[in-house]
């Protein structure tokens, strides 16, 4: 029997960071993602194979019942050592899956390149969690941290406004479908942000001014959303992406690296890395390409519509 279950990828357009602290959050579902497929196995082991977009096997190992109710911390962080942290917090919270199984084979298939930073973590846990039949938020507490709305994304197939309420995800799907999404465009920087790092980073520059630093948000957030020309929302961006590089005490992507640009140029996510978004009249693709960029896709071509 095999049973196949699929998340999709995220960008946080706006919030990064302060959605820790329960700022509100405007993220979009991509049309990349990953799927998790599962067969009955033997041994009382898994065995797992993760596969990249271009079906190249990236990780391969034998995971046994045994690691996975022990967990033996190691002293080194591996893919394998994550791997049996995740489901050993899986185990802690539906032990089915593993008292009730002789075995499995496992594998994983990503839709988009691993070290585009669209969730390959995220994907990864809402599908064990789907497949193991527990909660994804709390998976993702008990793992990896941060603000869920990764997790929100990846079960959503619509735009979210997601923040934390007492410590609680809450999801609110909405409509955002302006004319001016033909002059939206991602492109990828060509490094993978570490967001673990990204978020130490945030707490240890957080001031004292939290609390007005989430209404200024959510009020930028709102107008992003209002937006009903693309002047509006390309204002509201430049204004969100100089409001975090006041907090974070670090440059806009634009001023490090495209301060010639012709338009704006939105941070996604972990500043530093993986995806940018760019605002622009016109195609910027020749822009991209001659500052050695060639990674960029229209909004049609990354967003779930």
């Amino acid at each position: 029997m095999k049973t196949t279950f699929y998340s999709n990828g995220k960008l946080l357009i706006t919030g990064e960071y302060l959605v820790l602290d329960g700022a509100k959050a405007f993220a979009l579902p991509t049309k990349f993602g990953q799927n998790l497929i599962v067969e009955n196995g033997s041994n009382k082991e898994i065995q797992w194979k993760s596969y990249d977009f271009d079906q190249h096997l990236w990780f391969e190992d034998i995971i046994s019942f045994f690691e996975i109710i022990d967990n033996t911390p190691t002293q080194i962080e591996t893919v394998k050592s994550t791997l049996v942290n995740i489901l050993h917090e899986a185990f802690l919270l539906n032990s089915d899956f593993i008292n009730n199984a002789e075995g499995y084979k496992i594998s994983t298939q990503l839709t988009f390149p691993k070290n585009w930073g669209l969730g390959t973590s995220s994907t990864l846990l809402n599908n064990i969690a789907q497949w193991t039949k527990i909660d994804a938020f709390t998976l993702l507490k008990n793992s990896f941290g941060g603000s869920g709305y990764d997790i929100a994304c990846a079960q959503n197939n619509m735009p979210i406004i997601y923040h934390l309420e007492q410590t609680l995800p809450a999801v609110e799907t909405i409509q955002f479908s302006p004319d001016f999404t033909k002059n939206i465009y991602f492109i990828y920087l060509n490094k993978k942000q570490n967001s673990k790092a990204a978020i130490n980073a945030y707490y240890n520059n957080k001031n004292q001014n939290l609390a007005q630093n989430i209404l200024d948000n959510n009020k930028i957030t709102e107008a992003v959303l209002n937006a009903k020309t693309l002047k509006e929302f390309a204002f509201a961006l430049e204004k969100h992406e100089v409001h975090l590089s006041n907090i974070l005490e670090l440059e806009t992507i634009k001023e490090i690296a495209f301060p010639d640009f012709n338009g704006v140029i939105k941070s996604l996510g972990a500043w530093g890395g993986d995806f940018v978004m760019a605002v622009s009249k016109e195609n910027p693709t020749a822009y991209f390409n001659s500052k050695g960029y060639e990674t960029i896709l229209t909004y049609n071509e990354m967003i779930l519509q």
